[in-house]
């Protein structure tokens, strides 16, 4: 293996650590503590997995964390109501829904109705507008992680090649965008990109973030390139065990590490900088509110 892995756990710890900080000196000079909103509508259990790690890392940063439980045949109308409540509420910065909604409930709707200022997820539509036209916006936390690592290692991005296999509102069409306000070159490419392979082989940033388990070999890996895993996939481990599961990206990682000059790996690349990153964005929303300076080092 030549590539540097790329340590996001570590990486995560040094960003709830900053967040910390920023929440230490807000409450010390200001008097305000920053506060996060996370609604969960029914039961599904990876959802209760991720809010309840969402409400521990808010609250060991300092934070205070409001978690609102629904039953799974909750109304939209209530949900709307909910939503409605929290931006009225001066003690919240940062509302996010988890998703997905049960399928009576549309999500676009309930996203567009959380005030802007408080979209930590940086899914509004206003957020995402801003975003495409360069302007200040609440960033989505996924694309905010990666940015954050691609920093860390190169320095400057200005005039790399960088090609973003997958179009998603989430991840691939916002991680396009910040790279290209930090001057790479970007190409989106997708799984019906003709000369798929040619496309990565160019890239000197890579991110992945299609959605379908190590689609990408590391034959298509330009040599030194530095390559971000978003993919988390489950697949077969029938080592382990009978009905056994491991996570994979996607990204073929072992070929990959043998001509990749940085890599993360999965898991423990991307995946703890989200919610480390929606932490950042909470701290973010609460200097805005308060026309206080932004955090160094927390934002896009």
């Amino acid at each position: 293996m030549s590539a540097k892995i790329i340590d996001g756990k570590a990486f995560a710890a040094e960003v709830r650590e900053k967040v910390a900080g920023h929440v230490s000196r807000l409450k010390e000079v200001h008097g305000i503590t920053p506060g996060l909103a996370v609604v969960l509508v029914g039961d599904d259990p990876a959802s209760e997995v991720y809010v309840r790690n969402k409400g521990k890392q808010t609250l060991e940063a300092g934070m205070n964390s409001y978690e609102h439980k629904l039953p799974e045949d909750t109304p939209e109308a209530d949900l709307l109501a909910l939503v409605k409540q929290l931006n009225a509420d001066p003690a919240v910065h940062g509302i996010l829904v988890q998703l997905p909604l049960p399928q009576h409930i549309d999500e676009e709707k309930v996203i567009n109705a959380i005030t802007p200022d408080k979209d930590v997820d940086g899914f509004h539509i206003l957020n995402v507008g801003l975003l495409g036209t360069g302007q200040k916006a609440m960033v989505p936390c996924t694309p905010l992680g990666c940015l954050m690592m691609l920093r860390d290692h190169h320095g400057s991005l200005s005039g790399l090649n960088a090609v973003v296999v997958g179009r998603s509102n989430i991840v691939g069409k916002p991680m396009a965008q910040l790279l290209l306000r930090d001057s790479c070159t970007v190409t989106i490419a997708h799984s019906r990109t003709k000369d798929l392979a040619d496309v990565c082989r160019r890239a000197d940033i890579l991110v992945a973030a299609v959605g379908r388990p190590q689609m990408i070999p590391g034959d298509w890996v330009k040599p030194g390139a530095t390559v971000i895993d978003v993919g988390i996939n489950r697949i077969p481990a029938p080592e382990k065990g009978e009905d056994k599961t491991r996570l994979v990206g996607d990204v073929e990682f072992d070929s990959a590490a043998q001509v990749a000059g940085a890599i993360t790996p999965v898991p423990g690349g991307v995946g703890p900088m989200t919610i480390a990153c929606l932490l950042a964005n909470t701290v973010t929303a609460c200097c805005r509110a308060n026309n206080l300076p932004e955090p160094e080092g927390l934002t896009a």
